[in-house]
C-alpha cells in the first residue's frame, strides 16, 4: 500500500520548470499542490439510505472504543464504501468531532479506516483530534453514521455504544453549537463542521467550531 498521504510529483517536471525561472516555477507548485490538495466544495443530495442496526461488529460496549478492523470488510458494502490501495483526494473534505458522556471527553482514536495497511476507507481518522477525514473519488454525500459505522460502534436517535437515552440521560446532537433534529446517523458531512455527541451530563460548553487552520485542514 502506498505511504498514507503521499502524493508523488513527478521530478522530470520540477526540474524541467526551475530552468524557467522562480516565478513561473512558483506558479505551477502552487497549480499542482492546489489540484492535489483539499476541496471545499460541499455535496449535493441526500443521505444514503442504509440500516446500520444490521451492522456486523458493532461495538455495544462502555467508552472508549477502539477502532473495530475484525468485522469492518463485511461493513464497508452495506455501508457503501469501499476498501481503498490508497487515499482518493478528489473530494476532501474534515471535520470534527467531540464525544462527551457524562461530561466526560471520549477519545476518537486514530486509524479509524485504515486497517493496519491493508486498506483505507474514505471515511478515516489519522490521529486522535478527532478530525474526520473525508477522501474520495466522488463527490457524493457521506454522513456521520457511516463514519462511526466504519468506526464500529453503534450509533442510533438513541443509542451510542451501551449508552441510551432516558428522561435524565438524553442523547443530543450538535452540529457547529446548535442542536442536530432528526437523526443523526443521515448527517451530511460538510467541510469544516464541528460535531458534538453529547450523552447524559453535558459538558460546561458545547463545542462550537474548531481551529482547522491550526490543524492544517
Amino acid at each position: 500500500m502506498p505511504a498514507v498521504g503521499a502524493q508523488r510529483r513527478p521530478p522530470w517536471l520540477l526540474y524541467g520548470l526551475a530552468a524557467l525561472g522562480p516565478i513561473a516555477l512558483v506558479v505551477v507548485l502552487a497549480v499542482i499542490f492546489v489540484a492535489g490538495g483539499s476541496s471545499s466544495k460541499n455535496p449535493k443530495g441526500k443521505a444514503p439510505k442504509i440500516n446500520y442496526s444490521a451492522l456486523p461488529g458493532l461495538q455495544r460496549g462502555p467508552a472508549p472504543w477502539a477502532p473495530e478492523y475484525a468485522q469492518l470488510p463485511d461493513r464497508l458494502r452495506p455501508l457503501g464504501l469501499s476498501a481503498l490501495s490508497a487515499e482518493a483526494l478528489a473530494f476532501h473534505i474534515h471535520q470534527h468531532l467531540d464525544i462527551f458522556v457524562n461530561g466526560k471527553k471520549v477519545a476518537v482514536p486514530r486509524y479509524i479506516g485504515i486497517d493496519d495497511g491493508s486498506f483505507i476507507t474514505e471515511l478515516h481518522t489519522h490521529d486522535a483530534s478527532g478530525i474526520m477525514h473525508v477522501e474520495s473519488a466522488q463527490t457524493k454525500p457521506y454522513t456521520l453514521g457511516q463514519f462511526i459505522g466504519v468506526w464500529g460502534v453503534r450509533f442510533s436517535p438513541k443509542c451510542i455504544g451501551r449508552y441510551c437515552a432516558a428522561p435524565s440521560k438524553p442523547l443530543r446532537v450538535y452540529l457547529n453549537g446548535k442542536q442536530y433534529v432528526g437523526n443523526p446517523n443521515n448527517l451530511i458531512l460538510k467541510n469544516h463542521q464541528e460535531i458534538a455527541i453529547v450523552y447524559g451530563k453535558a459538558p460546561k460548553k458545547i463545542p462550537s467550531t474548531y481551529d482547522f487552520a491550526a490543524a492544517g485542514v
